[in-house]
């Protein structure tokens, strides 16, 4: 996972490697895929559209006997193991069935994961699961200069939250001794030499720019084995600043692999290992350690993501030279969402500058971020399973994550009354049903959930939105003369009169009756009763960050892209008292790494809050403050009518 950044930033300019193909848009899905499979996608489409059309006319044709319309069904999520099953994971595996899988996850500890790494946790430690095989987590820290405590903690958090368990959590670290022998093994073989060439002469070696040059060999790599050794141990000891001297891989210049032209195996670097101290001034890079490390640790199926599949013929050169276990690297395409930014850099500007609340603000796409959000680990996993694992780079639209999490949510979570901008409503014939306890379910489809009391009262609270102090046609709630029906209560009311506040303009108080003749009113509005009936809470409702899809490529910069709607608070909301049952079952569904009663944060308490919006709750609540973020919106925010 080297070379993260740039990655992400490529990922947000919309960008791919000059060598692989071009993206376009499937409007269907919202994927960025190759012209090639997108002009497959829509020939199956049209095919299938045709037979649809057929089908239709035939339809249309008189019948003996009409048949009966099917009922409409539930979309049933689909087999959580389906990516493994078919397509290019299965493939992977056919091309070595072996047993036991060994396969690893290996984060560098220099950043919070994203979005895009959940899929890279999700086909490591699924594709290990699926073949009854085992995954490690082993941290990639051959980098102190970037390396913190924190990543460190935070990665482990995020996988296990996700639903996995690591068989080991290892450090590429707990090898260096190994890989310095290894190192000087290679030197001794002649593959190997000390270099003390400048990156502009290192770039003139490669062919400079853009290839301009016919490309050729390091000077340095005449020398002799017994002087590379006798340098590289110079190195070891300190007598080398950092960039003075670099261990080289003796590859082949003339291959038309750039991951062949001589690359660094170890770089002098003056800082302290969190782990190893000061032990070491020399550290192995990335290609040097990764696939030696994966050799270590008998790894059977090496899964990366396609930026580096170059580097494949480098990972199979260098093992080939030193170790006897050969692992088998293939790659899959990468996940990004579009509409944000995933770059560490870029984050941690928007977080330096304050923008953001933080690492964790519920509007970036950071895991522990997502989590705070209240996004379910179940969804997250649901996402890639429908996405599938292929070789295109998928750069998903945010309306296409938040559909996933809709359709989630929409069957494991239950559903209380929230209103976020309360105004009262005085019932004034309701004295014989103030204090009536209502039996309300948690779920109108699945009766499992259970059910919790509602105290209905004299005084409600609904959404200012809901009340017009002027009536029309084309309108169906709350107005003067007209009735609505409250959510589960016994009677619809009939607005009489109202109340403002000349200086605000604000509707203060609405007065009522029950309209005790309309039996089916032609709208239900949401409510919250007076007193002990429900909670006061704080509601931060999270729209998207930017303004555009790709706000790299906004015109000043990402920055100049910010929403300055991208977080609205409604600081007087309430919600009804079964939000303390919802507390107390919580999570909210229990999956993934939520599995148990009580083993998940606040964000695990999650619920519908009718014709709202599915809510989490935040972690700045206390025992006295509940505080609740948007998940996602109900329909896609659409209009309420």
């Amino acid at each position: 996972m080297a070379d993260t950044d740039a990655v992400a930033d490529a990922t947000a300019n919309l960008k791919i490697d000059e060598n692989a193909p071009k993206l376009q848009l499937d409007e269907e899905t919202g994927e960025w895929v190759s012209k090639g499979e997108l002009k497959k996608r829509l020939a199956k489409r049209a095919k299938k559209a045709s037979k649809e059309k057929n089908k239709d006319a035939k339809a249309a044709q008189p019948e003996a006997a009409p048949k009966k319309p099917k009922e409409k069904t539930e979309d049933a999520p689909l087999d959580p193991e389906l990516m493994f099953k078919q397509g290019f994971l299965n493939d992977v595996y056919n091309e070595r069935p072996v047993k036991p899988v060994m396969t690893r996850f290996p984060p560098e500890p220099n950043g919070f994961l994203h979005i895009g790494h959940a899929k890279a946790i999700a086909v490591n430690f699924g594709f290990a699961k699926h073949h009854g095989g085992l995954c490690y987590l082993r941290f990639d820290d051959t980098n102190p200069e970037a390396e913190e405590e924190i990543y460190f903690t935070a990665i482990e958090e995020m996988v296990r939250w996700l639903g996995f368990s690591p068989y080991k959590i290892t450090y590429s670290s707990d090898n260096f001794d190994k890989l310095y022998e290894l190192a000087e093994k290679l030197i001794t073989l002649d593959k190997a030499y000390v270099c003390h060439c400048s990156d502009d002469e290192i770039k003139l070696q490669r062919g400079g720019e853009k290839g301009a040059s016919a490309r050729f060999r390091c000077k340095h790599a005449e020398q002799t084995p017994e002087y590379n050794l006798q340098e590289f141990r110079a190195m070891r000891d300190g007598k080398y600043k950092p960039r003075e001297a670099f261990l080289r891989m003796k590859q082949d210049i003339t291959d038309g692999n750039p991951q062949m032209w001589d690359l660094a195996a170890y770089r002098v670097l003056d800082k302290p290992h969190h782990r190893t101290g000061d032990k070491w001034k020399i550290y192995p890079t990335y290609d040097f350690t990764h696939c030696l490390c994966d050799s270590f640790e008998e790894i059977t199926h090496s899964l990366c993501t396609t930026e580096f599949i170059l580097s494949r013929v480098s990972y199979e050169w260098l093992n080939k030279q030193l170790v006897e276990f050969q692992p088998m690297q293939r790659e899959y395409g990468r996940l990004s969402i579009s509409g944000t930014v995933l770059s560490k850099r870029k984050l941690k500007e928007l977080v330096d500058k304050k923008y953001v609340r933080g690492w964790d603000d519920p509007r970036l796409y950071t895991l522990i971020a997502v989590r705070r959000r209240g996004v379910p680990p179940g969804a997250i996993l649901e996402f890639v399973n429908e996405l599938g694992v292929t070789t295109n780079n998928s750069i998903i639209q945010i309306a296409r994550f938040e559909q996933t999490i809709r359709r989630y949510l929409e069957r494991t979570v239950p559903r209380l009354m929230l209103v976020l901008d309360p105004v009262p409503v005085v019932i004034e014939d309701a004295d014989g049903s103030d204090g009536l306890e209502l039996d309300v379910p948690f779920s109108p489809k699945n009766a499992a959930m259970g059910s919790h009391k509602v105290k209905f009262t004299k005084t409600v609270y609904i959404d200012r939105s809901d009340f017009r102090e002027v009536d029309s046609k084309d309108y169906f709630r709350l107005a003067v003369g007209k009735s609505v029906g409250l959510l589960q209560a016994p009677y619809p009311i009939k607005a009489t009169r109202f109340t403002k506040d000349e200086a605000t303009g604000k509707v203060t108080e609405i007065r009522a009756v029950f309209d005790r003749d309309t039996k089916k009113p032609k709208t239900y509005i949401q409510w919250c009763g007076a007193g002990d009936s429900s909670r006061k809470c704080e509601v931060r409702v999270y729209n998207q960050l930017f303004k555009s899809e790709n706000p790299a490529a906004a015109e000043g910069g990402y920055l100049n892209d910010i929403n300055p709607k991208s977080e609205v608070i409604y600081p007087d909301a309430l919600i009804e008292s079964g939000i303390d049952e919802v507390k107390r079952r919580a999570p909210w569904p229990e999956a993934a790494g939520e599995d148990q009663l009580g083993k998940g944060g606040p964000e695990s308490v999650r619920f519908q809050a009718m014709r709202v919006a599915y809510f989490a709750l935040d972690s700045d609540s206390t025992d006295d403050k509940i505080v609740l973020n948007r998940i996602v919106s109900l329909k896609e925010d659409k209009e309420k009518s």
